[in-house]
């Protein structure tokens, strides 16, 4: 008998309902707002690591604006350049 006294409370029931709403039926439901948070993690993650290769890409242009010899190697084994009396031999491992 105690426990019907709980559940006749109607502010309670009422309460209670407007939490179970919020929790799973809302738009911003918690399984909603958790996967959120997940993919809000995974992107903050992407974002750092092509800042880092933005970083080493700028960095690796600034070497080949500033040294002939850097951009000779670069463009020998990136495109494999080669110069009018050489012969280009090509190693697959």
């Amino acid at each position: 008998m105690q426990y019907f006294r709980f559940f006749k409370n109607k502010y309670l029931l009422t309460g209670l309902a407007f939490a179970a709403w919020l929790l799973f039926f809302d738009d911003r439901d918690l399984v909603t707002t958790m996967k959120h948070h997940q993919e809000l993690k995974q992107l903050q993650q992407s974002r750092d690591h092509y800042t880092s290769e933005v970083k080493k890409t700028n960095e690796e242009l600034e070497q080949l604006k500033n040294d002939p010899a850097t951009l000779e190697k670069y463009a020998r084994e990136k495109y494999r350049m080669k110069k009018d009396n050489e012969d280009l031999f090509i190693v697959v491992k």
